[in-house]
């Protein structure tokens, strides 16, 4: 707001808080743009600078946290130093010997002996086979009776093998190039025309339109394994909730720049984790109450307010995310300036938060290292974590009505009290993390895809992205070869008559060994 100078008053006093107010409002717009200027010029990471050890700190640290004690003996895994160099080619992979020998006529000494083999040197240099494309054609015979033959009424007997079953009727499309197709697309990022492009190189003309079409048929085909995989994710301990936007273009009553969200959702049971993605038209957390309806237990999300509905309803718990606590103070250092007096008081309350919460996450380091059981990282959270977070309460309370609240530290110190409750759930047991970070990892590969073909072009290919996805993430979550699951998921799936039979093929029940017996 700017004031004329005859709007100005007249006291000393008010003059100095309209000052201040203006002040405030240039300081907190010099920080956005330098924020925003941070996001399109500077450095993605958040990892932290390593610090001048010559150099002395303004302020004092947290405390250091002490050595892991538990009262069980903890087994440390012995290791070896790897050797460095140029790792061995993968011995599964087929070898082709190509033999190097000397002419005969080199093979004589000069004092007329022939010389004797004594040993061979051998390197391995690895090459690659182009893709190829090929027709597979089923040649069914007929048989029929000559001498029941103009006898019956109904003509001659005729029998034929019956035609093999196919995920996609009448389709010339196999399940491996279904398989190939879907990878391709949701695992590495490749939208459609560019595969038209490469199949026409192969000498096979198939347009964008045939290979949607069929993306969109055998995710259809797919729906019973996706609804089963969704009571899956509710049968385990945790649920890590995240979403991303996505255009859809053609959705009945929106416009095609109308925003709409893929939603993914992380659980299922501990050993068998599963990772399911929805297409949405809003950001509103109703979906989320929908597909958790009649779960019991934790839920893991980022701050935003949709999930809010979610806290305090019965049988749920609900868990912050520590890892967009410390973005926010990773923004303030990233951020400002070198100044000196108050802004580099501010500057230091930035770095002083960032220690404890590295403070934290260096517990939780210890514990993956020393591979402690979910019993031993309760009982070392209580024990070592608990006090750094009641410290690191104190400090935010202590600071948070010394700095201004437009201010990107003041907007960090106020997030992390409104996220306070949840952010300490983590304490309660050891399979829980501090952040939200297995969705996040989760929701990257639908990212990368979406950089690449920009938007879906109808809802349906919404759906059949998020069912894709929830396939293919699943598979690499348990272990599994996406293109090997895909493969036998759809050579097997038009057999499957039976929920048992259905449950055989989720992607968090069949094991690699079983696809491989299966070609």
């Amino acid at each position: 707001m700017v004031l004329e100078s005859n709007q100005l008053p007249d006291d000393t006093e008010s003059l100095k808080q309209i000052i201040t107010s203006q002040q405030q409002q240039i300081d907190h717009l010099q920080e956005m743009l330098r924020l925003l200027q941070n996001e399109i010029f500077g450095r993605k990471s958040e990892v932290r600078p390593a610090v001048n050890p010559n150099q002395l700190q303004l302020f004092t640290p947290p405390e250091p946290v002490e050595p892991v004690h538990t009262d069980e003996p903890i087994a440390i895994k012995g290791h070896t130093r790897k050797k460095r160099g140029r790792k061995p080619l993968p011995e599964d992979l087929p070898r082709v010997e190509v033999v190097h020998d000397l002419p005969e006529e080199e093979k004589q000494c000069a004092c007329g002996a022939t010389l004797s083999r004594i040993g061979e040197e051998t390197c391995e240099k690895l090459d690659y086979v182009p893709a190829r494309v090929q027709v597979i054609r089923h040649i069914r015979f007929k048989y029929a009776c000559k001498r029941c033959e103009g006898v019956e009424d109904d003509g001659p007997t005729v029998k034929i093998a019956p035609v093999p079953v196919q995920l996609i009727p009448k389709s010339m499309a196999t399940e491996g190039l279904l398989a190939h197709i879907a990878v391709s697309k949701f695992a590495d990022a490749l939208p459609l025309y560019r595969q038209q492009k490469i199949f026409n190189r192969l000498g096979v003309e198939l347009s964008r339109a045939t290979l949607a079409n069929w993306m969109i048929q055998a995710a259809m085909c797919c729906r019973p394994v996706i609804d089963l995989l969704q009571q899956e994710i509710r049968s385990g301990p945790l649920i890590n909730i995240d979403e991303s936007p996505l255009q859809v273009l053609k959705e009945p009553g929106r416009s095609n720049t109308t925003k709409s969200f893929m939603w993914v959702f992380c659980g299922g049971p501990l050993s068998r984790p599963v990772v399911l993605y929805q297409y949405h038209p809003t950001r509103s957390g109703q979906l989320a109450l929908g597909l958790l309806d009649g779960y019991q237990g934790y839920i893991q999300s980022d701050g935003y307010s949709g999930y809010d509905h979610l806290t305090g309803k019965p049988g749920i718990a609900h868990l912050g995310c520590l890892v967009h606590v410390r973005r926010k103070f990773v923004e303030v250092v990233k951020v400002r300036k070198k100044a000196r007096g108050k802004q580099a008081a501010t500057r230091g309350l930035a770095d002083e938060a960032l220690d404890y919460i590295g403070a934290l996450y260096h517990i939780e380091k210890q514990a993956s290292q020393n591979e402690l059981s979910f019993e031993q990282i309760r009982n070392l959270r209580q024990q070592e974590a608990k006090p750094i977070l009641d410290r690191f309460k104190t400090w935010l309370e202590v600071h948070h009505p010394q700095v201004p609240p437009k201010s990107l530290l003041g907007k960090a110190i106020q997030y992390a009290l409104n996220q306070w409750d949840k952010l300490v759930v983590y304490l309660e047991a050891g399979f829980l993390k501090p952040d939200n970070n297995v969705a996040e990892n989760a929701i990257r590969p639908f990212v990368l895809g979406r950089k690449n073909w920009l938007f879906a072009g109808a809802p349906d290919g919404a759906e059949a992205s998020a069912t894709f996805f929830s396939l293919i993430e699943t598979a690499k979550a348990n272990g599994l070869e996406p293109y090997a699951y895909l493969r036998y998921l759809f050579e097997k799936l038009p057999l499957a008559h039976s929920e048992p039979d259905i449950l055989e093929l989720l992607p968090n029940r069949v094991g690699q060994l079983v696809i491989d017996a299966a070609r």
